[in-house]
């Protein structure tokens, strides 16, 4: 238990609720409201599950490279708190976890899933080769929507929630550029790929404020197609004003904030982002 422990701790494990809220979007719109317990359960375990497999597939195949890095030497695998065997045993208890969720999940699900998991899988490689890597990220958490959809109608996502996804992947690709700022030093140095180190901090900020700008332009794409009315369209006008401002707060000139930008901001985006949706789903107004 000191071990799992631990290696919840390393994969932030309370940061699920960030990632759920976005999976919960795709099941109310599927649903037109809440779906019955049994999918409620399946899609929450399904969310657990993936992103538990992608956190510590990341921390297992990247662990030479945060040896290295000064921000990431003290995490426990870096410091032998555990070991490769425990995080790779991690790894696959935690697709055997997902797996299960959606094999109780309809028949859709079942050939789709492979869709979620390679991406996951292939997102720590990729910065070895190209700075597209923050786009595969958001695309990792863009399915999450889509994923619940299915889940719910048994049916391929319809344009509006193909709409709520991609406005998931570039508000994470975003952010994770935000992130990745503080890395450039020895990112250049490990010759490691990334839109900041490909382009400048400077020019990478402006990227994240242009994809957080789309994104706002997508959720209220997803309003129309869904006719979510007054409350959506407020909770959109909330996003924006998280996004205006954690894009404000940091700067070429200071990074110090990035955590607070990254961790707090977004969490608020992701649940302003469901309680929104949801109240205007019931309200119907």
């Amino acid at each position: 238990m000191k071990k799992l422990k631990t290696i919840l701790a390393m994969i932030k494990f309370e940061h699920t609720v960030f990632a759920l809220p976005f999976a919960y979007l795709g099941m109310v719109l599927g649903a037109g409201g809440l779906p019955d317990a049994r999918t409620f359960t399946w899609i929450t375990v399904a969310m657990v599950g993936a992103r538990s497999y992608a956190m510590a597939i990341n921390r297992l195949i990247d662990r030479r490279i945060d040896t290295r890095n000064p921000r990431t030497q003290h995490w426990p695998l870096q410091q032998g708190s555990i070991t490769a065997l425990e995080t790779g045993t991690f790894v696959l208890c935690s697709f055997l976890v997902f797996l299960v969720a959606v094999f109780k999940l309809p028949d859709l699900c079942r050939w789709l899933w492979p869709a979620v998991i390679i991406p996951m899988t292939l997102y720590p490689f990729l910065k070895r080769f190209t700075w597209l890597s923050h786009l595969v990220l958001g695309m990792c958490l863009g399915c999450a929507p889509l994923g619940a959809w299915i889940a719910v109608t048994g049916s391929f996502p319809a344009s509006g929630i193909l709409a709520l996804g991609l406005a998931v992947m570039l508000w994470t690709a975003g952010f994770d550029i935000i992130y990745s700022c503080q890395d450039y030093d020895f990112d250049r140095r490990e010759q490691l790929h990334s839109i900041p180190v490909r382009f400048g901090i400077p020019r990478a900020l402006t990227i994240t404020r242009a994809l957080h700008g789309v994104t706002v332009i997508l959720l209220l794409m997803t309003g129309i197609n869904f006719s979510l009315g007054t409350v959506f369209y407020a909770g959109v006008m909330c996003i924006a004003l998280f996004l205006w401002y954690e894009n404000r707060i940091v700067t070429p000139e200071d990074l110090t904030r990035i955590n607070v930008s990254f961790f707090t901001l977004n969490g608020f985006v992701s649940i302003f982002a469901f309680v929104f949706t949801f109240l205007a789903v019931f309200l119907k107004f």
